[in-house]
C-alpha cells in the first residue's frame, strides 16, 4: 500500500490475519480500511506483541512464554498497558492476576472508546465497518454477541421469565462495580450534527463487573452504585430505549439503544429477516379484536417491526423483525399487545468467556459463510 512502509504493512497484515482467526473475525478489506484502522489502534511494535494474545485472557508470564525472544518483560508490560489505555485490547483480573486479551472491533475496540470517540477514530472505524467483508463476518458470529431483553413493564407479574431476561435481576445479581457511560452511537450521531429522537440524556449505557473495572482503570465513565444503575435503566425503559446486554447469563454490559443512532439496530433494520441473526427470547403479538389502530406502537418500535394494515388500520407485527424488546406493550392504550415466548429460545452462554468459546466452536467455513450470505441476498429480493 502506498501509505505504508513495507515493514509496517507486514506488521499490520500479520495482525489483521491473527485477528481474523479469533471468534469474531477481522477480514481483509480491498480498500485498505482494515490496515488503516489497525494503524490507528496499534503501533507496529504493539502489533507484533498483539500476535501473542488471543481472545482468551492471558497473564504477562503466559505472554512472555512466546514473546520473550522479542520483548523484555518490562517492555511487554508497558506495551500492554498502552494498548489497554487506547481500548485496543481488553483487561481483567482473574484469581488475583492481571490478564489481557484481544478484542474484536465490535463489540470491543469500538465500544472501548468509552463513549468519547474522536472524529478521526470514527472516520477510520466507520470506513472499515462499512465494508462488505466486515458486515459478513459480524453477521456470521453465532450466537450473536448481544441479546435483546424485554423492558420490565412489558412482562406480566405472573409470567415466568429467566433471570438473564430480567434487567433488574441482572443488576441485582452482579457483584459490581458499576459504571455508566455516554452512548458511543449517540455521541457519533452528535458529532455528525444529528440528534437522538428518543432521549436527550448522554449517560445511558453501563458496564458491570470486570468490564466496569477495566473502564475505571482507563479513567473513563462514572462509577455509580446499584441503586443509581437501576434508576438509569428505569429512565431508559420509560423513554423508549431497547435493552441489549451481552449475550450471557452473567453479562458485563447493558446497552440501551435507539433505532436512530445505534449501529446494531440500524444494521437490524437493513436486514430482510433480522431475527435470523439476533438473539431474543420473546416477540410481540397483537390482539386484532382490541386494536384501535391508533399507531402508538408504530412510533414506539425502534426497529420498524410494526405497521398499520387494512382499513381501518390495525397493528401488524412482522415476526421476523420483532426483537422482543417490549417497548410497544405498555404504551398500547387498548392493551392489545403482549409478549409471547419464542419457541426456539435457547439458554445463553454462562459468561463472556463462554460466549466467545461458543462463537469460536460455531465458526463456519468458507462455504458456510457463502451459504449464509446467499440466504440474506435471496430474502432481500422477496
Amino acid at each position: 500500500m502506498k501509505d505504508f512502509a513495507p515493514q509496517e504493512e507486514r506488521a499490520y497484515r500479520a495482525l489483521q490475519k491473527h485477528l481474523d482467526s479469533q471468534p469474531v473475525g477481522f477480514p481483509a478489506a480491498r480498500s485498505g480500511a482494515d490496515l488503516r484502522f489497525l494503524r490507528r489502534m496499534f503501533t507496529p511494535e504493539e502489533a507484533k506483541l498483539a500476535l501473542h494474545l488471543s481472545y482468551r485472557p492471558s497473564s504477562l508470564s503466559a505472554v512472555m512464554e512466546t514473546a520473550g525472544t522479542e520483548f523484555s518483560e518490562e517492555k511487554a508490560g508497558e506495551l500492554l498497558e498502552s494498548l489497554l489505555m487506547k481500548g485496543s485490547i481488553g483487561f481483567k483480573k482473574a484469581e488475583g492476576e492481571d490478564r489481557w486479551f484481544l478484542l474484536p472491533l465490535v463489540i470491543g475496540m469500538y465500544e472501548a472508546q468509552d463513549g468519547r470517540p474522536t472524529r478521526s477514530f470514527l472516520r477510520d472505524a466507520g470506513a472499515y465497518m462499512r465494508t462488505f467483508a466486515f458486515g459478513k463476518s459480524l453477521l456470521a458470529a453465532r450466537p450473536s454477541q448481544m441479546r435483546t431483553i424485554p423492558i420490565n413493564a412489558s412482562i406480566p407479574v405472573d409470567h415466568p421469565v429467566a433471570t438473564y431476561d430480567q434487567v433488574t435481576s441482572i443488576v441485582e445479581n452482579s457483584p459490581g462495580p458499576f459504571v455508566v457511560l455516554p452512548c458511543i452511537c449517540r455521541e457519533s450521531s452528535s458529532l455528525q450534527g444529528k440528534s437522538c429522537h428518543v432521549t436527550e440524556r448522554e449517560e445511558t449505557c453501563m458496564g458491570m463487573g470486570s468490564m466496569a473495572s477495566m473502564i475505571l482503570h482507563r479513567g473513563n465513565g462514572r462509577e455509580i452504585d446499584r441503586a443509581e444503575a437501576l434508576e438509569i435503566l428505569r429512565q431508559n425503559q420509560e423513554e423508549g430505549l431497547v435493552l441489549q446486554p451481552s449475550n450471557a447469563r452473567d453479562p458485563e454490559f447493558i446497552c440501551s439503544c435507539c433505532g436512530c443512532c445505534c449501529g446494531m439496530l440500524q444494521l437490524q433494520k437493513r436486514l430482510p429477516h433480522p431475527v435470523d441473526f439476533w438473539t431474543c427470547s420473546f416477540r410481540a403479538e397483537v390482539d386484532a379484536g382490541k386494536c384501535t389502530g391508533c399507531g402508538v406502537c408504530v412510533k414506539r418500535c425502534q426497529v420498524g417491526a410494526v405497521t398499520l394494515k387494512g382499513s381501518p388500520g390495525r397493528a401488524e407485527i412482522a415476526a421476523t423483525r420483532c426483537i422482543g424488546c417490549g417497548l410497544c406493550v405498555p404504551s398500547c392504550p387498548s392493551k392489545a399487545l403482549s409478549l409471547v415466548p419464542r419457541v426456539e429460545d435457547k439458554v445463553p452462554p454462562e459468561d463472556t468467556e463462554d460466549l466467545y468459546e461458543t462463537i469460536m466452536r460455531n465458526r463456519k467455513g468458507r462455504m458456510g459463510n457463502l451459504t449464509m450470505l446467499l440466504k440474506v441476498l435471496l430474502r432481500m429480493r422477496q
